[in-house]
């Protein structure tokens, strides 16, 4: 796992929980967490705490969700050959 392959996922879905991107990538939370906080202090990145206003009540995240990381910066396009 790379710092690009978290930019590219979170940018690609716009937000994902640090659960989420811990079993997409086989990894620790905290390695993940170390590494966001770099496309964070770029401000590419925020945390966000959720709420329960927030949330829409599908248990997808769980109990233990403590935050989700939202992609902030710029929108990438991708065009396909036909």
């Amino acid at each position: 796992m790379t710092l690009s392959e978290l930019k590219i996922l979170v940018q690609e879905r716009g937000q994902i929980s640090l659960k989420e991107l811990s079993l997409h990538f086989g990894s620790d939370e905290s390695a993940i967490e170390a590494m966001m906080d770099r496309w964070i202090q770029k401000g590419l990145v925020k945390k966000v705490e959720p709420t329960k206003a927030q949330c829409s009540g599908c248990a997808f995240c769980g109990d233990d969700a403590r935050f989700h990381y939202e992609w902030i910066g710029p929108r990438v396009v991708k065009f396909v050959n036909k």
